[in-house]
């Protein structure tokens, strides 16, 4: 199934859910990593549960520091 990961055409298992999609991408252990789908944010404690469509638009934002 296809999806959009900042704005990307990505490629995922159907019935994917968050976590397993931020897997695919090496990205589930990295600390500081927001998730939005179809511009509502999605919580941390919900990545395992919340099943992405086809087509769903999610956004990844990366904390970083510097100053």
């Amino acid at each position: 199934m296809n999806i959009y990961v900042n704005n990307k055409l990505t490629e995922v298992p159907v019935q994917a859910n968050i976590a397993d999609a931020l897997d695919s991408l090496n990205l589930v252990s990295q600390k500081g990593v927001a998730v939005a789908i179809n511009n509502n944010v999605v919580p941390k404690a919900e990545w395992g549960s919340y099943v992405l469509n086809a087509e769903d638009k999610v956004t990844l934002i990366k904390a970083t520091q510097g100053g």
